[in-house]
This record gives C-alpha cells, sequence and structure tokens, in this order.
C-alpha cells in the first residue's frame, strides 16, 4: 500500500515536470507569462496534495468544493497533457510534426488548448450522462413472482457529487418502480460532512423502494462509525456481513459482505452458512435466491464455489478513463460488466458516480436495472 502512494504522487511529479516544460517552449509569450502559467498549472497538483495534507473538513464548504475541483481535476488534465505531448514529441522524432510546432508556436498552442477543451468539455458531459443498463435473469421458478432491483454503487457523494446530483439519480431510480433498490458501496466520497451539510439524507428518503447497502473503502476513509450513522439517517439497510431474507419477494435472500478493508471480514462461505435451514426451503422447496453485495470484486471463484446466484459489485470505475481501464483489465478478473462462472453470475459495475473529477472518457456512468424472472 505504501509502495502504490508513493507512485500515486511521484509519477504525476515527473509529469508535471515533463508538462511544465514543454508548455514553456511551447508557448509565444515572454518569459514572465511563461513562469506565471506554467506556475499556476503546478499549483492545482499541489492543491490536490494539499487536498490531503490539510483535508477540506477545515475549509468552508463552498470553498472546500473548488479546492476538490481544481486539485481533483488537474490530475486527469495532467495524465492526458502528457499522453498528447508524448504523441507530439513521438511525431517529432518521425518527422510528421515540425519541431516549430513545438517551440514559440501559436498554432501549436492553441492546438493544444483547442483539443484539451474539447475532450474534457466531452468527458464531463459524458460523465453526467447515467446510463441505463438493463439485465435479465432466470431465478428457475425460485421466487414468486418477477422482480425489479435497481443496482448501483460508487455513488461518491461529497464535495464534488452534490445534493442536487444525488436528486437527479433518485428521481431516475423512483422512474423505474423498483421493488427493491441494492447499493454496493461508497456511497460516501472522502468525508461525510458535505452530506450532511447538504442534508442528502432527505434525498435517499425520497426512493420509493427498500435500499439495502454493503460499505465501500471510501466509508472506512470518512470515518466508518459517521458512515453507519449516515446510513441509518437516510433510511438505508445497512448490511455488514449480514444476511436478511426478505419473504414479502418471494424468499429472496441478500447478503451484504464488509469491505476488503476490514481483514476481519467474513469469507462469502462463512456468510452462505448463516443461510438457515429454514430459509433454504423456499418457493416450491426450492434455495432462496442470493444476491451478494460485496464491494471489491476479488476472488469471484469462491462466490461460485459457496452458492451464490448474483454478485452485484463496483469498486473499479472501470478506471474512469482510458487507458486507465487497461489496468483495471490486467489487475481483475472482471473489471466491468457481465460475468458467469458455472451458476453463479457477476455483474461489476462502474458505477454512478465518480472519484476525483466529473471526467469519464472510454468509460461510462451507469445503474443497473436486473429484472429477474
Amino acid at each position: 500500500m505504501r509502495l502504490w502512494a508513493f507512485l500515486f504522487f511521484l509519477l504525476p511529479i515527473f509529469g508535471c515536470i515533463y508538462v511544465g516544460w514543454h508548455v514553456w517552449r511551447l508557448l509565444p509569450l515572454a518569459p514572465v507569462w511563461k513562469s506565471l502559467i506554467v506556475a499556476l498549472m503546478a499549483s492545482c497538483f499541489v492543491l490536490f496534495v494539499m487536498n490531503f495534507v490539510i483535508g477540506l473538513d477545515r475549509v468552508p464548504l463552498t470553498l472546500a468544493k473548488v479546492m476538490y475541483a481544481v486539485g481533483n481535476s488537474s490530475i486527469f488534465i495532467l495524465l492526458y497533457l502528457v499522453m498528447l505531448f508524448l504523441l507530439l514529441d513521438f511525431g517529432r522524432l518521425v518527422h510528421l510534426v515540425p519541431p516549430t510546432f513545438l517551440k514559440n508556436s501559436v498554432s501549436g498552442s492553441l492546438s493544444v488548448l483547442g483539443i484539451m477543451v474539447a475532450l474534457f468539455t466531452y468527458a464531463n458531459i459524458h460523465y453526467n450522462n447515467k446510463v441505463r443498463v438493463p439485465m435479465e435473469v432466470n431465478t428457475e421458478g425460485r421466487l414468486e413472482r418477477p422482480l425489479r432491483l435497481v443496482m448501483m454503487s460508487d455513488l461518491h457523494l461529497g464535495y464534488h457529487n452534490s445534493r442536487a446530483d444525488l436528486a437527479k439519480w433518485v428521481d431516475k431510480i423512483n422512474a423505474e418502480q423498483p421493488d427493491l433498490v441494492l447499493v454496493g458501496g461508497d456511497i460516501i466520497d472522502i468525508s461525510v460532512r458535505p452530506l450532511i451539510e447538504e442534508n442528502m439524507a432527505e434525498e435517499f428518503r425520497r426512493l420509493k423502494a427498500p435500499v439495502y447497502a454493503c460499505l465501500g473503502n471510501h466509508e472506512y476513509y470518512s470515518g466508518e462509525p459517521r458512515a453507519q450513522q449516515f446510513y441509518k439517517d437516510a433510511g438505508i439497510h445497512l448490511l455488514r456481513d449480514e444476511v436478511v431474507t426478505l419473504p414479502e419477494f418471494g424468499n429472496l435472500t441478500i447478503i451484504g459482505r464488509d469491505d476488503r478493508t476490514n481483514a476481519g471480514r467474513k469469507s462469502v462461505a462463512e456468510l452462505m452458512k448463516n443461510v438457515s435451514s429454514t430459509q433454504s426451503e423456499g418457493v416450491g422447496g426450492k434455495a432462496p435466491y442470493t444476491i451478494l453485495l460485496d464491494h471489491q470484486p476479488y476472488h469471484l471463484e469462491r462466490s461460485e464455489a459457496a452458492g451464490i446466484d448474483f454478485q452485484f459489485s463496483g469498486h473499479t470505475h472501470y478506471g474512469q478513463v482510458w487507458p486507465i481501464s487497461w489496468i483495471e483489465d490486467a489487475m481483475y478478473e472482471c473489471a466491468y460488466g457481465s460475468l458467469t462462472k458455472g451458476k453463479t453470475h457477476v455483474y461489476v459495475t462502474s458505477g454512478i458516480g465518480i472519484w476525483g473529477a466529473k471526467f469519464r472518457i472510454g468509460t461510462q456512468s451507469e445503474y443497473l436495472v436486473l429484472s429477474l424472472r
């Protein structure tokens, strides 16, 4: 973990140096103006670091939102500036880009600026477009009637995803007229404070269906006791290594597993043991249909071995922006989408919200509408 944290901050520093050098050479301005622009760009990354070091809870809410948006957006913009300048450098080496395009160049400066503005305008619009993902699963007669479930994960409510955003999501969910709403963790981003100050619990209470959820790693970052209290205030049934059977839905069983951050959490096999013998006799003497909420999609084979019918996970965001999605594909058996392992259906969502900044490139913001037949 320490190595990842070290790389998380070290690599952007090298990126800042590389981009800063290119911007200095590129701009057709006097040195004093070049210095100001490069210093301003560097200060955005410094602000990102300071958001972690100082903590946003210590400053007024409005200022904290600005600090979060500017600092965290800079990381994504930096990534694409690095890729763009690498591409231009390669083009220069193979004589496709003239050297004058990258030095004291009006056309070069306007081209880079235009590309970045267009790309991140699209990325923000694409993020705000929430995609409805329909999915249908045959439960083989184990439910008394068809059910419609809305499932979402990684809301990351806080300094960037506000109550106004949540209100729009709640409207979309209510429009589906679900029997049940399931949340796969990370409702909270990095702090409970903005959720409390904006009274976001009131929006959750507008949901017209029961809500069950598990914890994600960000609930631990934000302070797990305060997160639990928010869940309670919002009317969300939090399942921490718990099993609940809902006879009103035809003996449907929901299993909420604690996040992987808790090293002492129960295994999937242990949780399945909590499905008692009385619960195991569902419709027509068949076993209940089991849905597992497990935030991080590791070791999917264990859910298959334990006999889970459907697992819903999030956490990956599918990298949020390309090419980070390629890294996610290398890390997980299923970093995004649906997978069937034996009789177990798995869906890993890219999330309805996002961490960091409101940009998506090559991924989508989504919620799953699961029809159980």
